[in-house]
This record gives C-alpha cells, sequence and structure tokens, in this order.
C-alpha cells in the first residue's frame, strides 16, 4: 500500500493510492472529516491549491476538484483573492458523504428518521424536516427575557428527573386541551427529544421485565428499533395496513410493548380507527402491557377533525410522548413524557443518570411560550403554509404522475406515493439520485413483512416551485427506469 501524507501547512491528509478512490474523493474525504471532528473549525484558512497539491504530491487539477466539491456542499467558502475558508455554519453531519446514489442506500440513512438536508441534490424530499426559518424568534425571546427577570432563583439549581413544574403544568393544560390527554402534572418527565424519551422508557421496560416489543411494520429505523435491540429486547413488526397497525396481529405477537404513531402512522399514514385503538387498549390490560404513543406530528391536520391521544383512553397504560421538533425546531431538543403512574419514578431516575435533567431556561422559556399562547399561535400560521405546500405536491403528482397512489395525505408533513407493480422501488429512487432528485422509499423500513413499492415524499422545507421541479426530476427518473 501506498500512501502520501504531509503537514500542507498543518492540513493533514493521507492519501492511498491504492485504494482505488480517485484522489479528489480521498482529499474531499479528509477535510470533510477534519471539519466535522472540529479539527477544522469555522474561520479557517486552507492552503492555496497549489502549496496543498505540491504538498500531496498531486496536481493542482485535482485539488481545485476537491475544493470546488466542498464549496457546493457548504463545507467551504471561497473569498475574494482566491482564499478558501472552512464556511462560518455547516451542513448537517448527514450530509454529502458520498454520491448522490451512494445517499440512498440504508447504510448511509443511519439519521433516518430524523434525516436533515443532504448535500448534493437540485431538489430533496428527505423527510422529519421542519421550516425553521419560520421559528418565532421574537416571541420566542420575549419568553426568554421574562424567564430570566422573574424565575425564581431556586429554579436554577439541580432539580429532580423529571424537570420543572411550570413546564409540567402548562404542557398537560395544552395536551389536555389539544390532544384530549388526561395528563396530570405528576406523570410528566421533561426529556430531550423524543430519541432520550424512548431510550429512557426502553431502560425502564427491562427492568420491569420486558422481554419483546412490538413496533409497526413498516416503522423507522432508528431510536425505537435500535435502541430495543440494543437492550437485549426481541423487536417483532406488526404490519400496517391503510388504516394503521393490524391489531390482530398484535394479539399474536406475545409482546410486552408495542410502540405506535396512531394518529398519522409513520411513514404510511393512516389513522388507527377508534375500534382498533379500543381493542390495542384492552390488548394492553389484558397483557399488562405498555402502549408508547408516539404523537410525532399529530397538531399538522387539513383534511379531516383532530383525532385525540389514545393515552386519554387508558393513562395507566398508555406512555404519551410529544416533541417540539416537528412544531418549532429540532435544535430544541425539547421532548415530553406523559408516563402511567407506576412508571414515574423509574423514568424520572434514568433521566437524572443520563444527564442530570434538560436545561432549565429552556423549559421555562417554553412553559412562558406556552401559557401567553404564542404555541397556538405558532401552530396556525404555520399549518396553511405546509398545507399549500403538500397541496403542490399533490398537483403535481396528479399532473405529471398520475399512476402513483399518494397516501397519508390529510395530516403531518410527508406523504407516501404508492407505486405501480411495474416500478422497482429501489431502481426509482437510485435513478432519481443522478437525476440530482433525493427520495426515500418505503422498502428499507420495512421490519419483516413485504409490501408495494412506495416513495416518501418529505414537504415541509420545501417551495411549490421546488416541489414542482423535484416531481418533474421523479418523472424523468421513471421514464428512464420504464425504458423505452
Amino acid at each position: 500500500m501506498r500512501t502520501n501524507s504531509g503537514p500542507a501547512e498543518d492540513l493533514l491528509i493521507e492519501l492511498n493510492r491504492d485504494a482505488g478512490v480517485p484522489l479528489h474523493r480521498q482529499i474531499e474525504g479528509s477535510i470533510r472529516a477534519s471539519i466535522r471532528a472540529g479539527r477544522l473549525r469555522a474561520g479557517a484558512s486552507l492552503p492555496p491549491t497549489r502549496t496543498l497539491a505540491a504538498g500531496l504530491g498531486v496536481s493542482r487539477g485535482v485539488v481545485v476538484e476537491a475544493y470546488q466539491q466542498l464549496v457546493a456542499e457548504g463545507y467551504l467558502a471561497s473569498r475574494s483573492g482566491g482564499y478558501t475558508q472552512v464556511a462560518a455554519s455547516m451542513p448537517p453531519a448527514a450530509a454529502g458523504g458520498g454520491s448522490a446514489a451512494s445517499m440512498t442506500q440504508p447504510a448511509a440513512r443511519s439519521a433516518g428518521f430524523r434525516a436533515g438536508f443532504r448535500a448534493g441534490f437540485r431538489v430533496d424530499f428527505g423527510y422529519g424536516r421542519t421550516d425553521v426559518s419560520q421559528f418565532p424568534r421574537a416571541a420566542w425571546l420575549r419568553s426568554v427575557r421574562t424567564v430570566l427577570t422573574t424565575a425564581p432563583n431556586d429554579r436554577f439549581a439541580y432539580l429532580d428527573g423529571r424537570g420543572v413544574p411550570e413546564l409540567h403544568g402548562a404542557l398537560c393544560d395544552y395536551l389536555n386541551r389539544v390532544r384530549g390527554t388526561s395528563s396530570v402534572p405528576d406523570n410528566v418527565v421533561i426529556c430531550n427529544g423524543y430519541g432520550q424519551g424512548i431510550s429512557l422508557l426502553i431502560q425502564v421496560l427491562v427492568r420491569h421485565g420486558a422481554r419483546r416489543i412490538a413496533l409497526e411494520d413498516p416503522s423507522p429505523n432508528d431510536d425505537a428499533r435500535v435502541l430495543a435491540g440494543a437492550a437485549g429486547l426481541d423487536v417483532v413488526g406488526i404490519p400496517v395496513g391503510p388504516d394503521g397497525v393490524q391489531v390482530e396481529a398484535l394479539h399474536r405477537a406475545d409482546a410486552d410493548a408495542v410502540v405506535l404513531t396512531p394518529s398519522h402512522q409513520w411513514p404510511t399514514g393512516g389513522l388507527l380507527s377508534a375500534a382498533a385503538r379500543a381493542e390495542v387498549i384492552r390488548w394492553a390490560k389484558r397483557r399488562g402491557a405498555i402502549v408508547v404513543e408516539d404523537d410525532y406530528d399529530a397538531e399538522y391536520r387539513y383534511d379531516r377533525s383532530p383525532v385525540g391521544a389514545m393515552q386519554g383512553l387508558a393513562p395507566d397504560h398508555v406512555v404519551y410522548c410529544g416533541t417540539a421538533s416537528k412544531t418549532l425546531a429540532p435544535g430544541l431538543r425539547l421532548g415530553w413524557l406523559v408516563v402511567p403512574p407506576q412508571l414515574v419514578a423509574d423514568v424520572a431516575a434514568a433521566k437524572v443518570l443520563a444527564d442530570r435533567g434538560s436545561p432549565v431556561i429552556d423549559q421555562l422559556t417554553f412553559a412562558d411560550f406556552l401559557v401567553r399562547g404564542e404555541f397556538d399561535r405558532h401552530l396556525r400560521r404555520m399549518r396553511p403554509v405546509y398545507r399549500r405546500r403538500r397541496d403542490a405536491l399533490l398537483n403535481a403528482l396528479r399532473t405529471r404522475l398520475p399512476d402513483l397512489e399518494p397516501a397519508g395525505v390529510a395530516a403531518g408533513q410527508h406523504v407516501v406515493a404508492w407505486l405501480p407493480p411495474d416500478l422497482d422501488e429501489a431502481a426509482v429512487v437510485t435513478a432519481a439520485a443522478r437525476h440530482g432528485l433525493g427520495i426515500h422509499g418505503v422498502g428499507p423500513y420495512r421490519i419483516a413483512g413485504t409490501g408495494p413499492g412506495g416513495l416518501i415524499f418529505g414537504y415541509a422545507i420545501l417551495g411549490e416551485a421546488a416541489i414542482a421541479e423535484g416531481v418533474a426530476l421523479l418523472a424523468t427518473a421513471i421514464r428512464e427506469v420504464r425504458g423505452p
């Protein structure tokens, strides 16, 4: 193996000339990894292309190509006078590790349900994203100022694992009013988003003797599925139909807990019927099992009446999981669990062991934000924004791809479109990437079952023109897959 590394003005890059990977790709990867790891900080200047090329023993064109790609991905910025610097703001870590086609493979999607922007695509229908440009900064700042001037001093000391009392009360008022929960402040535990919340719950369930957990099939391939397997639980998939999870299969699963998205199944968009919800509750009571209700985007509904949370039907058997990630911004890392009374102490203790508690100022700010009615106003403002984008997507699909069958369109921030039998899902996703379109298929999120091919269209952060362009790119890709 022949390698070449040189300091190049303190920029360490290692090249393996026998690796079969183009040299400019190796340079890109090394610089990208250094930026992500913090070894190259924002604003740091990179060596001139001639200097770096000489240090590495490659042509200047190789370095120029690497720099240009990293500029396109947002990692680097070109400055007047020919200087190249690390950009002031970085793309998310999920971005830009390989070619557009490679980004469509399951191994490149370890971020899964919380996928962010992926560089290299003209249009990206990535799911699980919220339009953070609409974050209500002025209203949030007013709440921050209120908290900093009025909060009691003892709120800034260590608290118990459940979080601040003000947020417990504000959340219960909101959830009972809007989501139909039967929550009380003593049963609320604040966590750092859904990811931590489900991790705490799985730890507690294992300590209580759980051996098997049931998940919807298909379902996200991060969080619950990964954490349950790591904790030693058997994971069993329960097939999902047009109306959500098939309850009769749950009876055969021999599970101690089930994770559901009953108000807008992810990814198919099904709504679990009232009869099915009642049957799930009967199952839980008969087995002494726990239902984990992930209410991830229930606030966004467009063509149907509000549907209450399952927790209100059986607060002793249902854990309600909520988060600000889809409504405000995932970067807040604010989540909440409404836990059955018998599990509250154990979940709170697990939270203390995890991190000694979530940031107090953020909790108090959100509590004030809720009490002032700012959260309601923000949601009222955002619903028509997302509805227009959804409508633009449906209109584009109807016009350009009428043989695709949209589903789950009445709520949320994504739509699934089922493919006709003559189209292979993986082939369509790969062809779309070649044409500059990022889109996910349903197949990688199936646990054991099989089903029709489908595509997941996340539309929350895309303007109407971008949505139309993306569907046009998909139509081109599908024509290529079908051939002459």
